[in-house]
């Protein structure tokens, strides 16, 4: 079983005992789930910063600890006035070391959008993210099948989400090329051995859909990388580790959108 297995495994059970707390009649009275959401695909097409999206961990399987002490609202303030075009904030605990209340904090203390990092496996998480105040969802097309990424694609628009669909080979992007995503991904990291490589975006990049904002994720960590990602297609760049092992991670994340801005 590869730690992916794991983790999808441990996030059924997750939200087994969440429906049998909370309903999603109930989410859907949360004051949140009405509000509008913000758009990350027009903020990552307008942006003059360079279309970064600053993420919020304090750990990850491949890593371990990165910083376990952060403070999330300080973080990802520090994140907003760098003038990211949006937010990603891990939700999982077992695994990312999430606190209950990150999400919340994060979606109190910023207005500019936020995408709900966790592994969604059933379509209560949708529900769930809509009422925590989440912009966007993230599916991970290596853990759902055709079948579930549609159906939760369409839901995620009902429900005013936007959908960002992680890939991370050449079978995983052709097979799903005609789904309704509003940006997509190829995560570097190899989501069973979770070894790292850059090359991966700039392999895959061609097969991405030309009108499509195109997000590269992990292992991205200067100005130089950024650099041949744009010069390969990509609007996005989804950056956690790079600025999280810092002490102060949104000061690694202002000193990088300076030199983009340069």
């Amino acid at each position: 079983m590869t730690i992916l297995d794991t983790i999808k495994a441990k996030k059924l059970e997750e939200v087994t005992a969440l429906k049998s707390r909370i309903s999603i009649a109930e989410l859907e009275q949360f004051p949140l789930f009405q509000s509008a959401t913000r758009s990350l695909k027009k903020a990552i097409t307008s942006s003059v910063t360079g279309g970064i999206i600053a993420e919020f961990k304090r750990k990850s399987p491949a890593k371990g600890n990165i910083n376990l002490d952060a403070n999330v609202v300080e973080v990802t303030q520090g994140y907003t006035e760098a003038l990211v075009s949006g937010l990603s904030v891990l939700s999982d605990e077992n695994f990312f070391g999430a606190k209950p209340t990150d999400f919340e904090l994060a979606r109190q203390n910023n207005a500019i959008p936020i995408l709900r990092k966790d592994f969604i496996v059933d379509e209560y998480q949708l529900f769930q993210s809509k009422a925590m105040g989440a912009d966007v969802i993230l599916l991970i097309a290596k853990i759902l099948t055709k079948k579930q990424l549609q159906s939760y694609t369409n839901l995620a628009h009902e429900l005013g989400l936007e959908v960002f669909l992680e890939t991370q080979n050449e079978a995983e992007i052709l097979e799903n090329m005609d789904l309704n995503f509003d940006l997509i991904g190829i995560n570097n990291r190899n989501l069973n051995s979770f070894e790292v490589s850059v090359e991966n975006s700039i392999r895959l990049a061609q097969l991405l859909p030309k009108s499509s904002i195109k997000i590269a994720e992990s292992g991205i960590n200067s100005l130089e990388t950024i650099q041949l990602l744009k010069a390969n297609g990509f609007d996005g760049f989804l950056i956690g580790e790079y600025f999280m092992k810092e002490e102060q991670p949104a000061v690694k994340c202002y000193e990088l959108i300076q030199k983009l801005k340069g």
